[in-house]
């Protein structure tokens, strides 16, 4: 008759993993071997019945109390809660359930047979090197020491079909291979065997791994706060189950409980094998007495020789208002004086660096005159003389090499005034205005025509001027010096003091004057009032 299973496995190895260990999900065995089902043994006391029902080609309900003859018949045996089969062929090969008669408590196995060696489970064992190794015999389904009737007799190990030992007091790499257990049992004077495969390997010696401490490592001495609370961490790495971290003081033990002043407390993290260990010194609150004793994290180990860091607690340095105030002080004495310097020395600065050093761009905008040196006559600035006019012509074009477009020189006569000026400032990179008795210069029309226009080209203007310059407010002539003045740069000729070509009037007014695109043509001018008369 047709039977049909509801139980589902996975409930089932789930209920036996608890109760019986030697019970697996499919059960396999060679066949001609003895195998031992084992109905967990919770679901009974000793006197309860237990009921074996298989699912197999020939199908079976036994208990303890059922005939010899019955169960010889069958090939297996009821011996308390196990089951034994003696000698496992095909035909036994299927599902089995454990049961309690009249209880609802079932408990499934399922029996595979394999016919062939190349079949078998193995199992595998790894030795070392230079080290002694003892094989172990798988097991799994076999009878346990209560099991009635059946005695265990000794352990046979095979390698190549030669008897072998299964210990090595010494194991090298030529002692690698496929061994073979054959675990026997004796049952009323007859002999039954439970074979097992188990595959040695042999690798190199195997590395030590020692417990360490990672940190702290490179200092032994921390700063505090006095009155603050202070945390040390000890890290370290551990490998055996007795590995330990913890803290002394002057190498009495720190206490764990929050309960002291100082405490220290632990946290670990395992992963591949190794544990981090973090044990944290806590200080409530540092004191005096606390910067005068020795702490001492400490790694004890079964496996090697204790480690330990020692720490020294110190008071973390203030920071010196005085000397920093101090730097505060030097640094803003040293703006001043850096601005006072640079405004003193701005025009010397910059001229060294322009002509000496070469510090300036080359012109490159296609005019023909460094400046354009155009005297005006006015009746409000007495103007400098011919003498004088022609000495600072002399000076900016014969010592420093300017090339200057002159009125009386370059301005061709023919055309109407106001344009050759015009044509001359356009031909200019910078216009100074010279201011001359009213007989040496053009007249004052001259500055109010081409006003405007200086206006709208926005040109460079330079406007010299005497120590009595007095510019009128009212008129045309006054409206475009007060323009001049205002827009132009203002240099002061001083008379005789101005005349010396290192003098401060010929430093401001190259200052503000382009670089002279040509070289200087005369060595050597007159440095003193003396030598400018007598010049």
């Amino acid at each position: 008759m047709a039977k049909v299973h509801l139980v589902p496995l996975l409930f089932l190895l789930t209920s036996l993993a608890d109760f019986c260990p030697k019970t697996r999900k499919e059960i396999f065995i060679q066949a001609g071997e003895m195998v031992v089902l084992c109905c967990p043994g919770h679901i009974s006391d000793d006197d309860t019945e237990i009921v074996w029902t298989s699912y197999t080609h020939q199908e079976m309900n036994l208990t303890s109390d059922s005939s010899p003859a019955e169960q010889r018949q069958l090939g297996v045996l009821v011996l308390g809660r196990n089951l034994v089969i003696l000698n496992a062929s095909e035909k036994q090969q299927g599902n089995y359930m454990c049961s309690v008669r009249n209880n609802s408590s079932q408990f499934w196995f399922r029996l595979l047979v394999n016919t062939s060696l190349s079949q078998r489970i193995s199992y595998n064992k790894t030795c070392y090197v230079q080290e002694s190794c003892v094989l172990n015999c798988p097991d799994v389904y076999t009878p346990d020491g209560i099991t009635p009737n059946i005695t265990s007799e000794a352990i046979a190990w095979q390698k190549d079909g030669k008897s072998v030992s299964g210990s090595f007091f010494t194991i090298s790499e030529d002692d690698r291979g496929v061994y073979t257990c054959t675990r026997r049992y004796q049952y009323h004077g007859q002999i039954y065997n439970m074979s097992f495969t188990v595959v040695l390997q042999v690798d190199p010696k195997k590395t030590v791994k020692t417990a360490v401490i990672i940190s702290p490592r490179d200092k032994d001495t921390f700063e505090v706060d006095l009155g603050s609370v202070a945390v040390i961490d000890c890290k370290a790495i551990l490998y055996g189950m007795f590995d330990d971290v913890f803290w002394l003081s002057d190498g009495s033990f720190v206490e764990t409980s929050n309960n002291f002043s100082v405490f220290y407390n632990q946290t670990s993290e395992e992963h591949d094998g190794e544990t981090k260990m973090t044990a944290s010194l806590v200080f409530k609150e540092v004191s005096e007495e606390d910067l005068s004793r020795q702490y001492t994290c400490k790694l004890e180990s079964e496996a090697q020789s204790p480690n330990f860091v020692n720490i020294t607690l110190i008071k973390r340095a203030r920071p010196s208002y005085i000397s920093l105030a101090l730097v505060l002080v030097i640094i803003v004495v040293g703006m001043i004086v850096t601005v006072v310097i640079y405004v003193k020395f701005k025009i010397g600065i910059f001229l060294f660096l322009r002509d000496t050093l070469g510090c300036h761009r080359s012109p490159s905008d296609g005019k023909s005159y460094d400046a354009f040196l155009l005297c005006y006559s006015s009746n409000a600035d007495p103007g400098l003389n011919d003498q004088d006019r022609k000495w600072l012509e002399s000076v900016l074009e014969g010592f420093y090499g300017y090339s200057l477009c002159l009125y009386d020189r370059d301005v061709l006569p023919g055309g109407a005034e106001a344009e050759v000026v015009l044509d001359c400032i356009e031909k200019s990179r910078a216009v100074v205005l010279v201011p001359t008795t009213p007989v040496s210069g053009p007249g004052s029309g001259l500055l109010s025509a081409i006003h405007e226009t200086l206006v709208e080209r926005q040109s460079r203007l330079v406007f010299i001027k005497t120590e009595t310059t007095n510019v009128p407010t009212s008129g045309s002539l006054s409206e475009a010096l007060l323009f001049f003045s205002q827009a132009g740069k203002c240099v002061t000729w001083k008379g005789m003091s101005s005349m010396t070509s290192s003098s401060c009037f010929f430093k401001e007014l190259r200052y503000h004057l382009p670089a002279p695109s040509i070289a200087s043509k005369m060595p050597l001018l007159p440095q003193t009032a003396q030598d400018v008369t007598s010049w």
